[in-house]
């Protein structure tokens, strides 16, 4: 699925940062009937970015937010310059304990760092151990950096469900439809909040298809039994 993101200079909406989701024909469109993001202070201007996406969204989706490789050399540049200051030069046990012990345990932290993964599938989000089903989905905002900011910064839903990674700048607000639920939306970190938005929108409509037909189905069959 190709992605080309465009900024459109002189285009501008209050109140947004996202990208365009459209389904159909490739095209581009305003996110004017989005929800407005909180804790954005009216009177504000923002320039709204444009994508062009794939006229067939798919409503599977999976990815990992796993580390970049920057951290990770870190993190163990960070665990091998404390093993060797205990080391020191030491003989004995000191000279391949802290080794021992520091890079393992370095490892076993990044990789629970990087372990949260991000799947749509059986008509469901879910987010770690957390799942969402498509159907109580009343809108995906794709958004940036500046986007992700201004979605969790001053005057944010405290009732909000939040999966950010700060290595990761994009991010998709899924704004929710369940009265039962006193969540407003959740907040995703992604690598690529397009794709991410337009498979979880996929899998809504097909819920919301689905439902209907057996709703169609069971109306018929009411009726032919009167």
């Amino acid at each position: 699925m190709g992605v080309r993101r465009q900024r459109q200079s002189g285009v501008e909406l209050p109140h947004r940062h996202g990208y365009d989701i459209g389904h159909g024909s490739l095209f581009l469109r305003f996110l004017g009937d989005l929800p407005i993001l909180p804790g954005t202070p009216h009177g504000t201007r923002r320039t709204l970015h444009l994508v062009r996406v794939s006229s067939s969204p798919s409503a599977r989706y999976a990815e990992r937010l796993a580390l970049p490789w920057w951290l990770w050399l870190g993190g163990f540049a960070v665990a091998g310059l404390l093993a060797t200051e205990i080391w020191l030069g030491a003989s004995g046990v000191r000279a391949w304990l802290p080794f021992v012990l520091l890079l393992p345990a370095c490892l076993a932290g990044l990789l629970w760092l990087g372990r949260i993964r991000v799947t749509v599938d059986d008509g469901e989000l879910r987010v770690d151990d957390a799942r969402l089903p498509a159907r109580f989905v009343a809108d995906v905002i794709p958004l940036d950096a500046a986007g992700r900011r201004e979605v969790l910064g001053v005057g944010a839903d405290p009732l909000a469900f939040v999966i950010q990674r700060p290595w990761l700048p994009g991010a998709v607000q899924v704004v929710l439809n369940d009265p039962a639920d006193p969540t407003p939306f959740w907040v995703v970190s992604t690598r690529r909040p397009v794709k991410l938005a337009e498979a979880l929108l996929a899998a809504r409509d097909a819920a919301d298809t689905a439902r209907n037909a057996a709703d169609t189905a069971r109306d018929a069959a009411d009726t032919a039994r009167d």
